[in-house]
């Protein structure tokens, strides 16, 4: 049975109490069997796999105690190459930038899943006529890394890395890169899957998307209009899609 989230009620989009709700007229304009979703905190944890990979490296390193916490910090926004320069230059670490960067795509890749859940639900969306595509920031070695490790790659049409395109959500271009690696384009319509309510939800939009919000336990921020669905988690989301009010609207 889906969890309560997953089908609105009423076929109504639900949103936090924070947000105003309208009735989501899916039927309006007929559009592709496209779906865009964001990769970390979305199909993945990546915030519990850092606070593990942070807690390792001190102890790896014999750093101080509150070191978990600096390097938290150091990644969680955007981890790059370049970024374990300063971390070496801030720890004074023998090995090289490169050498660490390398360990640590590696220990996070190791350290990440997809739920069995949203792979399952992966497939019977492809397996019913959706193309699925992954639109996610970040840097191309990691990210890769991660779609690997998880099994997602084998899962989806077409992948999107902000770095490989010089673009970051919540600019068009990344969707429309990852619609078009999915042989697919934005001015057809579609779907984008995330938890980020400026990057994922308010920049699907932009680009044409309708958008359904991983909460991940948070409040829709009040500034933004609401997204068109709000679930708990990707599974859910990914039942929303499938249900036959949502499938029945859309065009092969």
């Amino acid at each position: 049975m889906d969890p309560p989230d997953a089908r609105p009620r009423d076929h109504h989009r639900e949103v936090p109490s924070s947000g105003a709700a309208h009735p989501l007229r899916l039927r309006s304009s007929p559009m592709q069997r496209l779906v865009l979703f964001d990769l970390d905190n979305t199909l993945i944890d990546r915030n519990g796999a850092i606070q593990d990979w942070a807690a390792q490296f001190a102890a790896r390193y014999s750093l101080a105690d509150h070191a978990s916490t600096q390097l938290v910090e150091s990644v969680q926004e955007r981890a790059f190459p370049a970024t374990f320069e300063t971390i070496r230059t801030q720890y004074r670490l023998r090995p090289s930038a490169d050498s660490l960067w390398r360990q640590y795509c590696s220990d996070i890749a190791a350290a990440v899943r997809c739920p069995e859940r949203a792979l399952a639900g992966m497939d019977a969306l492809r397996a019913t006529g959706w193309r699925v595509g992954i639109a996610t920031k970040g840097a191309t070695d990691i990210q890769n890394a991660k779609l690997q490790a998880t099994g997602l790659i084998g899962r989806v049409d077409g992948v999107c890395v902000s770095e490989a395109v010089g673009a970051r959500k919540p600019a068009t271009a990344v969707f429309e890169a990852a619609a078009v690696a999915c042989g697919s384009r934005l001015s057809q319509g579609g779907w984008m899957v995330g938890d980020n309510p400026e990057t994922d939800v308010a920049g699907g939009r932009r680009a044409g998307l309708r958008t359904i919000w991983i909460r991940n336990g948070r409040a829709w921020p009040d500034r933004l209009a609401p997204p068109d669905h709000c679930v708990r988690d990707a599974g859910a989301a990914i039942a929303l899609l499938l249900a036959d009010d949502c499938s029945r609207s859309v065009a092969t």
